[in-house]
């Protein structure tokens, strides 16, 4: 593989695959396009066809595959084929792709399968000019969210400079990137139509880690629908599932979603990231005796000790594993908290972080940039919180943890989770058991891609709306399961609880927040 060009080359198995699927309602494309082509595969299969296209035209870059590909071409005379060597990105296929015959067109193929970072990274040229093409703002734009794989940007362009020929496109990609497509089309308001996702064995085929399908979809359409059936192979016949943009969000399963899509809203708690500081191997500590921590350097780490803090990561959380062996040294309380203070509050810290100066220099995130030596992100009052309701962003199966104190100090999460800093232990532990609810988590299940990387998000966990998820538990449910919950931390707190007044406060918190939040929407339409 070029790891330049993310270059996975399609087994001609895999193709012929791919085109008797295609070909199911014996549909026939005069004309296709290949926006990547390679070395060729894809002509080859088309060509081979008991009905081959009437014209083929295809682009490449690399000089290597350009001249393989050239190579099929001058053997047939039945299909006329153009392939231009170029950058897609350089082109607008509106004006670029000339056709010496008509009929309807198909686009397939398989583009790169890799992100402007990762090529970037490598010094790439094959590239799309840097823009923001999503519209994305402020700290999405900073953290990652603008990085895209380059097959998304190669949808995208085709889509809006093909939409004149109503074309059908059909392109092997990661389903992260067919997700994001149909999110991005909803967004935008383009044509598209009659989509599917049909997965393929990516380990077999590629040998990569991937999920991954065979995305298609029709463009140009005059009434535009943006949900896609999901089918488990090339050749079944009939959907698992569903996906697709339901009240304004992309769901994994709409049927699923219909029965708890009441659930959806805005939470009148703000959930929270835990501690983002990209300098691991300084900051965080392992737990050798009483007071005695050392790094990943297996070094000592002698600093005062009122600012290490006990540390969870999201395997714990997974695991239910309260009781850590973990600590992390806590730099600031607040964002953009000057550090320099350090020098004479700490200043064992102070030279420890100085003596490591070089591992937080090689910080490459921009979100570092002008802040104070050593700044870390995820911080605030919250963190300070004695008790938590927290969750794991990246295992596939929610589950909702009840953080407690250890040693008399608050635990710090890293930012790998997401969670609500609560007032006492029993708040926490009533939140945690609405969270598990059976009812919450089919919500969540309905609207979670278990292939994504970070299945459950802050955006998704802001998503649901305690108000009615409280209004449709019965309290006397609730409360027995926070009663059963709550023997597992008796350890930890020995006061009576009046677990009936303690969720009254708490409806009456969620409440309140939840209407000054729509109170506050209301304004905000008002003057805009």
């Amino acid at each position: 593989m070029k790891a330049e060009l993310g270059d996975f080359q399609t087994p001609p198995a895999l193709i012929a695959e791919i085109l008797k699927c295609l070909s199911k309602n014996n549909k026939y494309w005069e004309r296709v396009f290949e926006p990547t082509c390679g070395r060729g595969n894809f002509i080859s299969g088309l060509l081979a066809l008991d009905q081959p296209p009437k014209e083929i035209q295809a682009i490449e870059f690399d000089t290597e595959y350009f001249q393989a590909a050239k190579s099929i071409y001058k053997k047939t005379d039945s299909t006329h084929v153009v392939i231009q060597q170029a950058k897609i990105f350089d082109l607008d296929l509106g004006q670029s792709l000339k056709w010496s015959a008509k009929g309807n067109l198909l686009v397939i193929g398989n583009p790169p399968w890799v992100t402007n970072s990762q090529l970037g990274s490598l010094g790439s040229n094959n590239l799309p000019i840097k823009t923001n093409f999503k519209g994305l703002k402020g700290l999405e734009a900073l953290t990652g969210s603008s990085n895209f794989d380059i097959t998304e940007y190669i949808w995208i362009k085709l889509i809006q400079e093909l939409v004149y020929e109503k074309p059908t496109i059909a392109l092997l990609c990661k389903t992260a990137v067919a997700r994001n497509v149909l999110q991005f089309a909803f967004d935008a308001q383009l044509k598209i139509s009659n989509a599917s996702i049909r997965l393929i064995d990516a380990k077999k085929w590629f040998k990569a880690s991937v999920s991954a399908c065979l995305f298609c979809l029709d463009i140009g359409v005059d009434k535009p629908s943006y949900q896609a059936d999901v089918y488990s192979n090339l050749s079944a016949n009939q959907p698992e599932s569903t996906i697709g943009i339901i009240d304004n969000k992309l769901v994994a399963d709409i049927k699923a979603y219909q029965k708890s899509a009441f659930l959806n809203g805005s939470s009148s708690l703000t959930w929270r990231q835990g501690l983002k500081h990209d300098a691991a191997s300084v900051i965080e500590l392992t737990y050798i005796a009483e007071g005695v921590f050392q790094n990943k350097f297996k070094q000592i780490v002698d600093v005062e000790s009122g600012y290490i803090y006990p540390l969870l990561k999201s395997t714990d959380l997974f695991h239910g594993k309260i009781e850590s062996k973990r600590g992390v040294i806590v730099t600031q309380k607040r964002i953009g908290e000057d550090t320099n203070i350090l020098q004479q509050s700490a200043p064992r810290l102070w030279q420890y972080l100085e003596s490591h100066s070089k591992q937080f220099d090689k910080r490459k995130s921009s979100i570092y940039k002008n802040k104070p030596p050593f700044s870390i992100f995820g911080i605030g009052d919250y963190s300070f919180s004695l008790y938590k309701v927290a969750i794991s962003g990246l295992h596939k199966q929610p589950r909702f943890r009840v953080v407690h104190p250890i040693n008399n100090r608050p635990v710090m999460l890293d930012d790998t989770c997401y969670f609500i800093p609560c007032n006492s232990m029993e708040e926490a532990v009533l939140l945690a058991c609405l969270f598990n609810s059976d009812l919450c988590l089919d919500f969540i299940k309905a609207i979670t891609f278990l292939d994504a990387k970070r299945p459950i998000t802050k955006k998704l966990l802001q998503s649901i709306d305690l108000d009615a998820l409280l209004n449709n538990i019965p309290q006397e449910q609730l409360i027995e399961q926070a009663i059963s919950e709550y023997q597992r931390f008796k350890a930890y707190s020995d006061r009576k609880i009046e677990w009936l007044s303690t969720l009254e406060l708490l409806s009456k918190n969620i409440s309140t927040v939840s209407a000054s939040v729509q109170s506050h929407n209301r304004q905000l339409i008002i003057v805009n």
